[in-house]
């Protein structure tokens, strides 16, 4: 093909010419765009079956940073500063009761499991990846306080579900190696459904820790303990208002209830794992604990003592 010139053209009659095809041809092309949106090519077109449809969007999980995201710190209301703990023992009365279950909690015991759990469920395998922090003096988002326990786990901000995980036992799983943590923090975005973010220690019960990341399936227990569940009023607490945090409970707690005007009254729950009475109703009076499970404990005597560990003589039922 010979090379455009950019010279003029010695031939006018030439250009003439090109101009009356090329409008002759503009002319068949508004022809054609009248035709193609016409009512009846629009028949045409549903009834063969071609109607144009926006495809369905796909995701795709990404397995997250190798690096260690950032985890959530304790936090608490204005009107309740921290301070350091410090522990009493009262003797307050203690009953324990068993939940009746509905024909639906029945199915869903026998199925592994229960009818108060959120996410987390006990008897499901749950896949994710782990990585790890260092998780200092041990405290964390669900303000259990310091520990020397250093086989604990932060757990993403979806399962930590409003501080539900806070307490709970996982097993953590990886190749032929496992290790059982529980959850004192909360990990949040980076961290994805299903993550872990293990102590350095905990991790490194499972690989090396220059891996930085695993992937690991986790699962709910109900572990073997002798020791007793505690209370404790947050500081600031008064007749006024209150906040009450479970310590030690076996199993993960769903629900913490008041005697109030002769009933019970359930308290919500706060994202650092107290529940709260902003109008002092039921401060200092007895205490319904309802684990994941549906078991019931009920306690009194437990007197407004902000900031004291206060131990109980109940414990949950092993699972």
């Amino acid at each position: 093909m010979a090379p455009r010139s950019h010279r003029s053209s010695r031939h006018p009659k030439r250009r003439t010419t090109l101009v009356s095809v090329a409008a002759v041809a503009a002319v068949g092309l508004a022809a054609s765009l009248v035709m193609a949106f016409s009512p009846d090519r629009e028949t045409d077109t549903a009834a063969s079956g071609k109607v144009g449809t926006t495809p369905a969007a796909t995701t795709t999980r990404s397995t997250g940073p190798s690096g260690t995201p950032e985890r959530k710190p304790s936090t608490a209301p204005p009107k309740s500063p921290s301070a350091s703990a410090t522990t009493t023992t009262p003797t307050p009365a203690a009953t324990t009761e068993s939940a009746r279950p509905t024909p639906e909690s029945t199915r869903q015991a026998k199925s592994g499991s229960a009818s108060l759990a959120g996410r987390i469920r006990p008897g499901v395998d749950y896949e994710g990846v782990a990585t790890f922090y260092d998780a200092g003096n041990g405290d964390g988002a669900c303000s259990f306080g310091p520990t020397d326990d250093v086989m604990t786990a932060a757990m993403n901000t979806t399962d930590y579900e409003v501080s539900q995980a806070c307490g709970a036992y996982v097993r953590v799983r990886a190749g032929g190696a496992s290790v059982t943590v529980r959850i004192t923090n909360e990990c949040p975005s980076p961290c994805k459904p299903g993550q872990l973010d293990l102590s350095a220690q905990a991790f490194a019960k499972l690989a090396a820790p220059v891996r930085g990341q695993i992937p690991i399936t986790w699962s709910l227990l109900s572990p073997s303990t002798s020791e007793t569940l505690s209370i404790r009023y947050k500081t600031g607490s008064s007749q006024y208002w209150c906040g009450i945090q479970v310590i030690g409970h076996r199993n993960p707690v769903a629900r913490l209830e008041v005697r109030e005007g002769g009933g019970w009254t359930a308290l919500p729950r706060t994202e650092y794992n107290y529940f709260l009475s902003e109008q002092g109703g039921g401060c200092g009076g007895a205490l319904r604990i309802t684990d994941i499970y549906g078991e019931r404990l009920t306690v009194d005597g437990i007197p407004v003592r902000p900031d004291a560990v206060q131990p109980t003589k109940v414990q949950f039922a092993a699972r």
